[in-house]
């Protein structure tokens, strides 16, 4: 079988419900995050996931990341990798897009990046590797990280400039899984939040 890749977005935190963008800055979950990220390893350790045995596990390093990891029940063994932290937002890190657009009339990240932060090639290079990497394994790979950065996975997964990541929305606690169709690199599952609903 051709390795897929499953895609864990981290849990809600108070600057992601506010829509500040948070790169580099350290912020944990809300309570509301932690429970999405229960929620989510219920899913995956039940029915046909049954705890995903002999995955592959990698996180971001950041707290938010991290702790979802471990709340969902990967968290042992899951290797910390610099390459799944989020876009490094520089000059514009915690402002909301309304707070950028007062800046920059008409920004739009996916074409303009940011001043003194990760250029779109630099994203991209990031992607790829993590790109490279699960499709070098011979089982499926779970990771948990961050909603830009994993936008941007799944555009190099499918042969996409990282600015393709604009169409794809990605909300908190979601699973998604790039995989293939017809021997081509595919979307099988994209922002699922079926878990949240769970009580």
């Amino acid at each position: 079988m051709a390795p897929r890749i499953l895609l864990a977005r981290h849990g809600q935190t108070e600057w992601s419900l506010l829509g500040r963008h948070t790169g580099r800055t350290d912020i944990p979950l809300l309570e509301e995050g932690r429970r999405g990220a229960k929620l989510l390893g219920e899913r995956l350790h039940r029915g046909a996931w049954n705890g995903l045995p002999g995955v592959e596990v990698r996180t971001s390093p950041l707290v938010r990341a991290r702790e979802t990891c471990d709340l969902a029940g990967f968290g042992e063994g899951a290797q910390d990798w610099d390459a799944l932290m989020e876009w490094d937002y520089g000059a514009y890190e915690g402002l909301t897009p309304e707070q950028i657009q007062g800046r920059q009339p008409g920004w739009l990240l996916w074409r303009d990046a940011v001043p003194e932060g990760e250029s779109l090639a630099q994203v991209a290079a990031r992607a790829d590797e993590v790109v490279e990497w699960a499709r070098s394994e011979d089982r499926d790979v779970l990771v948990f990280a961050h909603g830009h950065i994993l936008r941007s996975l799944a555009a190099r997964w499918l042969g996409e400039e990282v600015s393709f990541g604009a169409r794809i929305r990605l909300d908190p606690t979601s699973l998604s899984i790039l995989g293939w169709a017809y021997g081509e690199p595919a979307v099988e599952r994209w922002n699922d939040t079926g878990h949240m609903e769970w009580q």
